[in-house]
């Protein structure tokens, strides 16, 4: 039978049941979940602002008091040390939720728009409308900060929602949907624990907007779901990002920063750098300070560091430890299958035919490959589908300009990694096969709502143009409308 937990849908099976009647049991529950999620929304209740406002500064009340089990949870999970979850995750959620408190009042008020002056006397406005009940799937590499972050914006363009919480992020993915069951009734906001089988019972329901973040693989099957409801989605995928480093660029700073991001929980990043496209002046020079900056981050020996993440399982693990097989370490590459880590490893010798260039690395692995010509870049960038993010280290301000211009790229950083992301103000989203649709901010609370266009016309005159019958009207409506 369907035991019906706020917040939570368990199965509790007594005796055995089949896969099909599993699979009912699951889609019964869903389909009951939507229904009263449905009938809250219909009541209106979140279209009020100030309804929205108090529901945020509960979320962020609900991290708050949660904070060391949250980070606990994270460590327990994928090894972050505390400095790194609140880093990449908790402080990242509370600045993006403190922000959208602090605009959401103005992106709520209907905007007054021009006109064309064949429409007067008018006036015309745009009114952002919630959606109704969404779907948001998020990942296990940054289980709290994926998924909260595109619930503030759900929350505040006026949505119930729905989580779909990782299955393999064990200890977050419980805690986190107990938080939310405590704070939230289920008819607003719900979460839902499980593997497959409670993703695809979720997907078979009508929801008005599906939020997807994961691989290009399952991406496909959701986007395949949605269409059959004709369900709008919002699909933050990955992809090989490049980082370029020309022969300007401040190579010891530029190695710093590029492991700093590469190494973000073991390189089990979205946006990481995917592999590097160093000037083969500098590129001796990058490998030895590449080596530095690891060892004074991570010391001499990272698989005993306890500030080092681990591989989160060891399917996971055994891919990356193959990946590793082709090219020549210049750095790192040991691992310890029994804690799930590997060493930061700097790859080269490696070929766009080699498996670690077919395929996002998602880990600690970097390869290494050089260029004497400019054009190498753009050549090497295109070889590959549009990429997530791009970084380019360089002084060389025509270069940065073109590589902005000519290169197309969700999103990216010049001298630095990983840390567009976390600026609210800019829209953070891929393109092509790295993803479409965007959120962060003022585009997060457009993604989840509605742009209604109203005209308004006044009652004082009405323009006879318009209206049958026709006769010679023709050579006049041409003049009016030139």
């Amino acid at each position: 039978m369907i035991r019906y937990r706020p917040a939570v849908l368990r199965i509790v099976a007594s005796g055995k049941k089949t896969d099909g009647m599993k699979k009912g049991m699951y889609r019964k529950g869903m389909q009951e979940l939507l229904k009263r999620q449905n009938e809250y929304f219909i009541a209106g209740r979140t279209l009020d602002i100030d309804y929205r406002i108090a529901q945020l500064k509960r979320l962020l009340q609900a991290l708050h008091q949660n904070e060391e089990k949250l980070l606990a949870a994270l460590q327990a999970d994928l090894g972050k040390a505390p400095f790194e979850g609140y880093e990449t995750e908790l402080g990242f959620l509370y600045e993006e939720i403190r922000y959208i408190l602090r605009y959401l009042r103005r992106w709520t008020r209907p905007k007054r728009v021009r006109i064309s002056w064949l429409h007067f006397p008018s006036k015309g406005y745009i009114y952002a409308e919630p959606l109704g009940s969404v779907l948001i799937i998020s990942p296990w590499n940054y289980p709290l900060q994926l998924t909260i972050a595109p619930l503030a914006a759900a929350i505040a363009a006026g949505n119930c929602a729905v989580l779909k919480l990782p299955e393999e992020a064990v200890h977050l993915s419980a805690l986190l949907a107990e938080i939310i069951r405590d704070f939230f009734p289920p008819e607003y906001i719900a979460a839902c624990t499980g593997g497959p089988e409670v993703g695809e019972a979720l997907l078979q329901q009508p929801f008005a907007h599906i939020f997807f973040t994961g691989g290009q693989r399952v991406g496909r099957i959701v986007m395949e779901a949605a269409a059959k409801h004709l369900t709008p989605v919002t699909l933050e995928l990955g992809g090989k990002s490049p980082c370029i480093v020309d022969a300007t660029a401040d190579i010891p700073l530029a190695t710093r920063r590029i492991a700093w991001g590469k190494l973000l929980n073991a390189g089990q990043t979205c946006v990481a750098p995917d592999y590097l496209l160093v000037h083969a002046s500098v590129a001796e020079q990058f490998a030895g300070c590449y080596q530095q900056a690891v060892k004074e981050m991570y010391g001499e020996n990272p698989l005993k560091n306890p500030e080092y993440p681990r591989i989160i399982h060891a399917r996971h693990f055994d891919r990356l430890c193959r990946l590793m097989q082709e090219g020549n370490l210049l750095l790192g590459g040991e691992s310890d299958p029994q804690t799930c880590r590997i060493a930061p490893a700097l790859l080269d010798g490696v070929t766009w035919e080699s498996a670690v260039m077919k395929e996002e690395i998602f880990g600690p692995i970097l390869p290494i490959l050089t260029y004497q010509d400019e054009e190498e870049i753009f050549a090497a960038v295109r070889h590959c589908p549009d990429p997530l993010a791009l970084y380019l280290f360089t002084r060389n301000s025509w270069l940065e300009r073109r590589v902005v211009r000519e290169i197309p790229f969700g999103g990216g950083a010049i001298n630095d990694t990983i840390i567009h992301l976390a600026a609210s103000n800019l829209p953070f989203g891929g393109r092509g096969t790295s993803g479409m649709g965007q959120y962060h901010g003022k585009y997060g609370f457009d993604t989840f709502s509605h742009q209604k266009g109203i005209l308004k016309k006044s009652l004082r005159m009405d323009i006879a143009l318009r209206y049958p019958p026709y006769n010679n009207k023709l050579e006049q409506l041409k003049k009016l409308m030139k």
